[in-house]
């Protein structure tokens, strides 16, 4: 099972990647030629928060079937964690940081829909999806991918 989940959250990040990428360009796109707001951009935006948040559950699951993650399962001192880079970037810093992106994605997204005209929207999705991309980006553990 622990296979299948690890596979799951590898592959759909990928997905999540593309899909924040191009809702980021798409927003910033938006801001700089200041068009009009559509349903494309409104599926696009939401279908980059759907796709976060799937991944988010999924990590979720991950985190406490991991072997990976000894919190729970061996009792090892924080110290000792916070010691090891890999097991503080498996245990602390890629799911903070991620939930944090997901929750800048989720806030940018909120605040959009509470706007009234194109500009505005852009603007709250032109801030807070590059933040969440640069989380992302920042935390993805990059030697587990290549």
């Amino acid at each position: 099972m622990y296979r299948a989940i690890y596979y799951l959250h590898s592959y759909w990040a990928y997905l999540v990647l593309l899909v924040v990428i191009l809702a980021t360009l798409n927003a910033i796109t938006g801001v700089i030629s200041k068009r009009s707001y559509g349903p494309r951009d409104f599926r696009i935006s939401l279908f980059a928060l759907i796709c976060t948040h799937i991944q988010l559950l999924i990590g979720i699951v991950l985190f406490f079937i991991s072997p990976k993650i000894v919190w729970f399962t061996e009792g090892v001192p924080v110290k000792e964690i916070m010691g090891d880079s890999v097991l503080r970037m498996y245990n602390v810093e890629h799911p903070l940081m991620m939930i944090i992106a997901v929750v800048l994605i989720t806030i940018g997204y909120s605040k959009h829909k509470k706007k009234l005209s194109s500009a505005p929207k852009f603007k709250m999705l032109a801030i807070f999806y590059p933040l969440a991309l640069i989380a992302i980006l920042a935390m993805i553990p990059w030697a587990a991918w290549f």
